[in-house]
């Protein structure tokens, strides 16, 4: 039996920025009185064993502190999902916007994410958008990455000013979220980590 072994590449710290195309940059959006806007935002590293490691997001949530439920953000084009090749982030010096919002003002506890699906390939790279529907896979069959649990909770405290804007940085570490089992198949427990929050 081949022993397990961890794929090996480093997840570097997210970087805050504007995404080109559906999401722009500019000013705060605009909300009603008692107010602001969150931003979270993606970035990754290279990954030296694998061309393309293509993960579809389904889901970015928070959580107040005096609210019991979740309140969803929402994609690019009022999209359902995002997918994003992890390596042609860090490959086009990019980031993504995951997730953005007008929120109520005030102190939030949490962030949630789900990630519905993730395949890696080990040929040729992908091409077009990094992100969204642009996004154009590799060709060849990819290896499906096993999701024993999709959900990740991130127990970080930040504020979200009235008639500002928060911006959150994500650190996806791949190093720890995918490894290849004994019969040679992949698996992914996302470990995902707030690197920076920033208000203004």
């Amino acid at each position: 039996m081949v022993p397990k072994r961890r794929l090996s590449y480093l997840a570097s710290a997210a970087v805050v920025g504007c995404m080109a195309g559906a999401i722009g940059c500019g000013g705060s959006p605009s909300g009603p009185s008692g107010s602001g806007s969150l931003r979270v935002m993606l970035k990754d590293s290279p990954f030296h064993d694998a061309s393309a490691v293509l993960v579809t997001f389904n889901e970015v949530s928070v959580h107040q502190d005096t609210d019991a439920d979740f309140t969803p953000l929402k994609f690019a084009a009022d999209a359902t999902s995002r997918t994003c090749d992890l390596l042609r982030l860090q490959k086009d010096n990019a980031q993504d916007v995951l997730g953005i919002g007008t929120l109520d003002a005030g102190h939030y506890t949490q962030v949630r994410l789900a990630v519905a699906e993730a395949k890696l390939y080990l040929g040729a790279p992908s091409t077009g958008d990094a992100c969204g529907p642009g996004l154009i896979p590799p060709a060849g069959t990819p290896n499906s990455l096993t999701i024993p649990s999709g959900e990740v909770k991130l127990n970080r405290e930040f504020d979200v000013p009235e008639g500002g804007t928060t911006l959150m940085s994500l650190d996806f570490d791949g190093d720890h979220s995918i490894i290849q089992t004994g019969n040679g198949s992949y698996m992914m427990k996302p470990v995902i980590a707030v690197v920076s929050v920033s208000s203004h």
